[in-house]
């Protein structure tokens, strides 16, 4: 199972919690990556941890004012990144744009999406994974593999037929081992969460929690 963790732009320390999952990662042997603010980037992957864009413009060189140019997350040290986050959308023709931009500058990605039917629309266009993150449900308590589990596993089943090698991932509500293991046991392959480690008083305990039962 993968873990990221999308620090967003909570009023967190980004290489405390950067330090907090690599220690986890190497202690258990569970693959997890830390999303910050573009600008903590290179901070966060100087802590070894591996590290992941929140975001990706649709866009190449060129005169793209405020815009995050792919090749600069790279430089930076991000090896991934998210795109379509519920609290950042993007049309479909702009998300195939950006998984053109991250393709050519060497990123993973994962395309986040609503429920099952978008879920099969981002798959078409070839990222790495989609993760299904129901916006209702992002930032609470109650983890969508536990409040819908069908939806996961619809999505898993959605990806499936359009490309078998795109891989789902579970978000919004995500926050415990039993979560990790749900999400598991639906299909997916990861989970995606924010707040149950960026707002947590103490992250490593958070993540030590999160991948108990892997």
């Amino acid at each position: 199972m993968f873990v990221l963790v999308n620090l967003k732009a909570y009023p967190c320390d980004p290489v405390a919690v950067a330090e907090a999952a690599h220690a986890v990662a190497e202690e258990h042997g569970v693959r997890i990556a830390v999303a910050p603010q573009t600008a903590h980037l290179d901070r966060v992957a100087a802590t070894g941890v591996e590290t992941w864009a929140q975001h990706v413009a649709p866009l190449d060189h060129g005169s793209h004012t405020g815009h995050t140019l792919a090749e600069a997350l790279t430089d930076a040290g991000a090896v991934g990144t998210l795109c379509n986050h519920s609290e950042r959308r993007l049309k479909l023709a702009d998300i195939d744009s950006a998984l053109d931009a991250a393709d050519r500058a060497g990123l993973e990605t994962v395309v986040c999406a609503n429920n099952p039917e978008q879920v099969a629309a981002a798959a078409a266009l070839g990222p790495d994974a989609v993760a299904v993150e129901p916006p209702a449900l992002i930032g609470g308590d109650v983890s969508v593999a536990t409040a819908d589990p069908g939806i996961v596993e619809e999505a898993v089943a959605a990806a499936a037929a359009v490309d078998p090698d795109v891989a789902v991932y579970c978000g919004a509500g995500v926050s415990t081992g039993d979560d990790l293991t749900a999400a598991a046991d639906l299909g997916a392959e990861g989970v995606l969460l924010a707040s149950g480690v960026a707002k947590a008083d103490d992250p490593r305990a958070a993540l030590e929690n999160l991948v108990s039962g892997v």
